[in-house]
């Protein structure tokens, strides 16, 4: 079987045809040659119609996906047509390249392939490219994808920040969280209101009524996306981060311990919660052996971290409700009681969970479908691919690999997959 006929069977070029193939020089590598078919109109590369031709460029290469361990370049002299519709002279448009990049989109599709296993230094490696041509790869198949996109199925959502950078340098990602598909939306730099207002803006270009059509959206309690979250979606239910309230219960926890522990040990009396912190930090199935025979001492002590610890783990009941009228009232008497209880760290923050007392119960509207574990996790492969990638230098290139590896974004159709 002749390469020709393998590439004649994946490959179906319109008006073109796969000519002789050779060795070159060095006879690492393959050319095959590709001709226009005789009597075809070249097509316009803005507008598509078949216009008369102008003249011919150069021949030049187009790497495709490697065979039998040797690159194979597509050889062709791309003609310029001179375009009665768009009234100026531009190159043709081919089937197999946008004309811009030296490779064919065939190539990007299978050096992309394995950039969402492999770092892209390995990728470049193992296929004997440069990592400049994976990244552009990566990103030509990217910049497809959100271009072909569909948002109409798009009704929940979920917000956070990580950091990427050292120095409080964070990432916004917005994801969608509808049940069976969850994926990246979209990425915007630092965690401000601006950046909350540019997400809207840039999917209300792709999609007019998108912000419409939101029911649900689940957020911490940063003040900047809550105030454009009311603002752009104000008949969407505004689900609180789970996470990101107990963690505040274990920093309040926290303080209470040190600050005890501090003045046990000015009082000189014996250091009762010296090395406790994850004894009561930690939920009780995860402590250690040791760790749970500390506690249970501890909590038969008059001590003022047991109390806020018992606060703690009667404020866990909550989520355990299903009507929000009842889980209101249940919040309304713990707030009562951690008020009373001359704990200043768990009075701040009975003070702060009665302001958000409306999106906290939003999370029993909403019947405890979306929740901040959904996002977490999301979160999660968002680090690994940041550490695969051994972090990244500019916002561009993290943007293109966040996308690839968390988009689901769709692919274009080939006659034939080469992997």
């Amino acid at each position: 079987m002749r390469l020709k006929t393998i590439l004649n069977y994946g490959l179906k070029f319109k008006c073109f045809c796969i000519g002789k193939s050779e060795f070159n020089e060095k006879k690492d590598s393959i050319i095959v040659e590709i001709k226009a078919r005789t009597n075809s109109k070249p097509v316009c590369s803005i507008c598509g119609t078949a216009s008369p031709g102008y003249d011919t460029l150069p021949e030049r290469l187009f790497e495709f996906v490697p065979m039998w361990g040797l690159r194979v370049f597509f050889r062709y002299a791309m003609r310029r047509v001179s375009c009665p519709q768009c009234k100026r002279v531009v190159v043709e448009a081919v089937p197999w390249c946008d004309g811009k990049n030296h490779f064919t989109n065939h190539y990007a599709a299978f050096l992309a392939s394995w950039a969402k296993e492999l770092s892209w230094k390995s990728v470049a490696a193992h296929f004997h490219t440069s990592w400049q041509t994976v990244c552009s790869a990566v990103e030509s198949v990217v910049n497809y994808g959100l271009t072909h996109r569909n948002l109409d199925s798009v009704t929940a959502l979920g917000v956070d920040e990580i950091a990427w950078h050292k120095g409080h340098k964070y990432l916004t990602l917005v994801y969608q969280i509808n049940p069976g598909a969850r994926r990246l939306l979209w990425v915007g730099e630092k965690r401000t209101q601006e950046t909350m207002s540019s997400f809207f803006a840039d999917m209300t270009k792709l999609k007019a009524d998108f912000s419409a059509q939101i029911r649900v959206i689940c957020s911490d309690m940063w003040k900047p996306y809550l105030k454009i979250i009311a603002k752009h979606l104000p008949q969407a239910i505004n689900v609180l981060d789970r996470f990101h309230i107990m963690q505040k219960f274990g920093k309040a926890l926290d303080k209470v311990r040190s600050e005890e522990a501090k003045r046990l040990r000015q009082a000189k009396q014996p250091p009762l919660l010296s090395k406790t912190r994850w004894c009561f930090l930690k939920r009780r199935e995860n402590l250690t052996e040791k760790q749970g025979f500390k506690l249970n001492e501890l909590l038969k002590m008059n001590l003022r971290t047991v109390k806020a610890y018992l606060l703690r783990e009667q404020f866990q009941k909550l989520w355990e409700y299903r009507s929000p009228g009842w889980a209101g009232k249940f919040l309304e008497q713990w707030c009562h009681a951690a008020i009373f209880s001359r704990l200043e760290p768990m009075k701040d923050l009975a003070r702060m969970l009665t302001a958000h007392r409306p999106l906290i119960l939003n999370y029993f509207r909403a019947k405890k479908q979306f929740n901040s574990g959904i996002v977490e996790g999301l979160n999660r492969k968002i680090n690994l691919t940041i550490r695969k990638s051994f972090g990244f230098r500019t916002l561009k290139i993290a943007k293109v690999c966040l996308y690839h590896q968390l988009g689901e974004l769709p692919e274009p159709d080939f006659a034939h997959k080469f992997w």
